[in-house]
This record gives structure tokens, sequence and C-alpha cells, in this order.
């Protein structure tokens, strides 16, 4: 069953640690002229530093700087329930046009499983950037060599392999298994979830073996995958990862197919122009070669989509979520 069909290691600082991007490196052309500069633009990591979001921000905040757009962008991480504490803060922004938040299905999912005070309809939504693969991974000492060996472990007692992943209960990291174990004859119910608080911080319980396995985004784990440190079993999407030798889930003989996405949103209560501006700025940034670049290199595949119609996307997405989770009795 395809959840989502359009689609998300830094030092680790703690929470709420500022960090100022530094100066570009190259600059191939200027704000000024093309109408993006925004002077004191922050962006807001709602989870802890070197998961999905935060790299996100990070790759962005750079590449928007490196391509001449704007400058001095800050960077800041504000973690909690699966990033409804920075989504709470956004809202009471009200009005502030050079604040935005990188987010993805993950806060969606956290302000169902929450019962979040402030949704993502109180926000001014300004684009959804990229869509990419979860992987299914084990430290590389785990006993499990391929993704049968996993699922066959897993079959004869769930609840004693726990499963880690970087999302509240309805977000990306745990939709992936669920949707794996029922595609294994698991009952998701005896799955034994243990939720973090972004991928840095299950990267080191996957490394720990603190639990069996980890699902998270390809591009949060690439670089250690390729080091060797984690073994990769499997991808969740439709066709395998260029470079990375997996099957997809579907190929294995799990009928799973599942995408994540990210993008970025901004307080309420924007003008036109602070609204327009924003989206602008990401509109340069997207066509730039600096991100084209950045996608690549991370494994994220392009899902760009701006202002009203990513705004209807959010809606759809909450719906699914709901619904996805009653159907697996969630």
């Amino acid at each position: 069953m395809a959840l989502v069909r359009l689609r998300t290691p830094l030092a680790l600082l703690g929470a709420a640690v500022l960090v100022l991007v530094g100066p570009p490196l190259l600059t191939t052309g200027s704000g000024s002229e093309t109408g993006t500069q925004i002077p004191g633009l922050r962006f807001m990591v709602p989870n802890t530093p070197g998961g999905g979001y935060d790299i996100t921000a990070r790759t962005a905040a750079k590449n928007a700087e490196d391509a001449g757009l704007t400058h001095n962008i800050e960077v800041f991480n504000l973690p909690g329930a699966g990033g409804t504490v920075g989504l709470s803060r956004l809202v009471s922004e009200h009005g502030n046009g050079k604040l935005a938040m990188s987010m993805g299905l993950g806060v969606v999912g956290a302000v169902r499983s929450n019962d979040a005070p402030k949704t993502l309809g109180d926000t001014t939504p300004i684009a959804r950037l990229t869509e990419e693969q979860d992987v299914v991974v084990v430290a590389k000492d785990s006993p499990y060599k391929t993704i049968d060996d996993l699922i066959g472990a897993w079959k004869e007692n769930p609840g004693k392999l726990p499963v880690g992943g970087g999302s509240s209960p309805g977000g990306p990291d745990h939709l992936a298994p669920m949707l794996m174990a029922r595609a294994a004859g698991i009952p998701p119910k005896q799955v034994n979830y243990i939720p973090f608080d972004g991928g840095g911080e299950l990267l080191a319980s996957i490394l720990g073996n603190k639990v069996a396995f980890g699902v998270s985004g390809v591009g949060e784990y690439l670089d250690q995958i390729k080091a060797g440190e984690l073994r990769l079993l499997a991808v969740t999407g439709p066709e395998r990862v260029e470079g990375l030798d997996a099957p997809t889930l579907k190929e294995a003989g799990y009928d799973v197919n599942f995408t994540n996405w990210r993008g970025i949103v901004a307080p309420p209560g924007l003008n036109d122009g602070e609204r327009d501006k924003l989206v602008k700025l990401i509109e340069e940034l997207h066509d730039s070669q600096e991100w084209r670049t950045s996608l690549r290199q991370n494994g994220w595949d392009d899902a760009f989509l701006t202002g009203e119609k990513f705004g209807a996307f959010l809606d759809a997405e909450d719906k699914r979520v709901v619904s996805v989770l009653k159907e697996l009795g969630l």
C-alpha cells in the first residue's frame, strides 16, 4: 500500500542551540536583484540536530547564501513532542515575516498523536521541497544480514525486536515499519516502536544496539551507510536508491511503497508582501544549481510545490494520516 506518493552527522549541540550559518563561499547572484533579500531571516528546526529537518534547513540556508539570494540566515533548534513544540512557537510569532520552520510528514503525525492545540492549518504554507525514501538499517555488527533475516526474526517475536524511528506515532518513521509489519503478517499493535526526537537521537541507539533496527530518511544516514557504520537492508519506496546496494521492500516480497516529504511553513498573519517574498526566496533556491547539487548528494527527489497548493496538500496529508492509523488499528 502506498501511503504517501509525494514526499525528508552534524554535531549534536543540544536543545535550542542557535547556529549562525557562515558567509557564502560562492556568490552566483544578488538577492537585491531578485528581490529575495530578507535581512534577519531565521529558520527554526523543530527537532534535535542531525535529523532530516535539521539537515534540510541547514542545507537550504547554505545554498541560499552560496547562490547570493540572501545572507546571514540563522538556523536554530527547538525540539520537543515530535515537532509540536516548535510548531506552537511558530504560530505564536504571528505576523513575523522573518521566521520559517523546516517540517514534514512527521509534524503532521505528531499533531495528531499529541493532540496538539496548534496545527499546520494555523501556519502560512510556503513550499514543499523534497521527497525521499526511508531506509531500513541495522548496526554493522547486527546478526541480520538481509531484510529476510530481520523480518524472519521479527515475526517470531515482534515485541522483543524494538524498532526505532525519528518521529512520533503517526509520523513517517512510525508508519513505515507499521506498514512493513502488516505486509509481513505481523499485527501492527504487536510492534515495539520506540520514538526518538529526530534521526540524530535515533542514530546513537542503532549504533549502540539499543534497538534491533531503525527506519529513517535516506539523506539522514547516507554517510553512515557509505562508511559501513550502518548496514542497509532495504528501502521503502518504489525504486532502488542510486548508489546504494539494497532492494526495495516490494522487490523483497513485502508489499510496501512509502516515501516521506519535507517543506517549509511560516507564522500566521503575514501580509501578502511578506508571504510572497518568502515564496520567491524558496523558488529561487529551488532553481539554483547549489540546491540541485544538494538534492543529488542527499538522495532527495524534487517535490516542489508552493503556496496554496502546498496548503491543500497539507490538509490532504492530515486526512491521510488519520485514515491509515485507523486502517492499521492504531
